[in-house]
């Protein structure tokens, strides 16, 4: 399945290609304070339909992951990195999905903070 997602005011939109199972919410000092819930899909499943210079970066620990967010709003829509295999990687906020039913998401806790 296909689905849109976007930042509030519309200046990131994209598509990804998959079917969430579990998402994560990680108690990080970042993920704790934006509330995302987070949807890992390789990168190539994750298509920008806005120029990719719309969306700014923020690093932050380590700096491995791009927390990526509209300057505009300040909506954090995905994340990207690499995984633990040297794949791609994208992190989907699926809050920033439309037709979600959040509830029926189960949801993994990750202790960030003590990582």
């Amino acid at each position: 399945m296909t689905y849109q997602g976007s930042c509030h005011c519309g200046q990131i939109a994209f598509e990804v290609q998959g079917e969430p199972g579990k998402v994560l919410a990680c108690n990080c000092s970042m993920c704790q304070r934006k509330g995302s819930l987070l949807w890992f899909v390789p990168r190539d499943q994750l298509r920008l339909l806005t120029p990719e210079e719309n969306a700014s970066t923020y690093l932050f620990n380590k700096h491995v992951i791009q927390h990526r967010f509209c300057p505009t709003c300040g909506i954090h829509p995905y994340g990207e990195g690499v995984a633990p295999d040297g794949s791609r990687m994208a992190a989907v906020n699926v809050r920033c999905l439309e037709g979600i039913d959040l509830a029926s998401l189960p949801v993994e806790h990750f202790d960030g903070r003590s990582s």
